[in-house]
């Protein structure tokens, strides 16, 4: 047979349906098999209801123990730091009462250190000017407030929910703590991004490494991530550098079916 025009057209959409009706056994084939695993292979849905639950629960029982913690740290702040001073302050001001003008230059530098020392236990509570300024603000005021060197760089292309921002910024202030107290660290950079629905919270310094996660402070920030569903590492090889990473999801997770 001469490869006439209706026969090529003829043979041309015979195999046009032949290829269509293949793709749709092989999309059939494949939804058949994606659902036999789904209810041969996941779990039970009670099972992952339950599940749940416990995660909540553990979660939930993380965040009161990290609040008890921080409440404590607070009372040790006012006790050891401001109250002392608070005490010094009052009695150079009774000895000056008595006669010593030449103190007065003394009890004003008390007065400003308490002050200082009031103001930092304030910002370690929730700092005022998040709310008002936003996660960037806050930030560059933990750079000035640090006594290392703090590179900031935080690109949100809109601001977060306000819990969400919170954590971000006590991940990023316990972290810098922890680098001026423990790692020597004479750098550290802060990087805020987004990330999907997920804000990114990278602390990077160049101390001496050996962070423990199971740390006080860290377990804090770990469960204070885990209370919005969120994911917590720390890596800090002997020798540095020590790397914390928070991805905090701007919405709940779906749970697993």
């Amino acid at each position: 047979m001469l490869p006439t025009p209706p026969l090529v057209a003829y043979i041309g959409l015979s195999g046009f349906v032949l290829l269509f009706l293949d793709v749709c056994g092989l999309v059939g084939v494949e939804a058949l098999e994606r659902r036999l695993a789904v209810r041969l292979l996941a779990p039970d849905p009670t099972e992952a209801l339950r599940r749940r639950i416990d995660e909540l629960t553990v979660s939930r029982a993380g965040v009161v123990a990290a609040v008890d913690a921080e409440r404590r740290r607070i009372e040790r702040d006012l006790h050891d730091g401001v109250q002392q001073r608070l005490v010094a302050l009052s009695m150079l001001a009774g000895r000056a009462r008595r006669g010593r003008p030449e103190l007065l230059g003394q009890l004003h530098e008390q007065a400003q250190q308490a002050l200082v020392e009031l103001r930092e236990v304030a910002w370690r509570v929730y700092p005022s000017g998040l709310d008002a300024h936003g996660l960037a603000e806050a930030l560059a005021g933990v750079a000035e407030r640090a006594s290392v060197a703090v590179k900031v760089t935080c690109e949100l292309p809109e601001r977060p929910p306000a819990a969400v921002e919170a954590a971000a910024y006590f991940v990023a202030g316990e972290a810098v703590t922890n680098a001026v107290k423990h790692s020597g660290a004479t750098l550290v950079a802060i990087e805020v991004r987004q990330e999907g629905a997920a804000v990114v919270v990278r602390v990077e310094d160049d101390g001496t490494g050996g962070a423990d996660a199971a740390g006080g402070g860290l377990t804090g920030l770990a469960q204070r991530v885990a209370a919005l569903d969120g994911r917590f590492t720390v890596t800090s090889p002997p020798g540095g550098p020590t790397v914390i990473e928070a991805e905090l999801p701007c919405a709940s997770r779906p749970s697993a079916a």
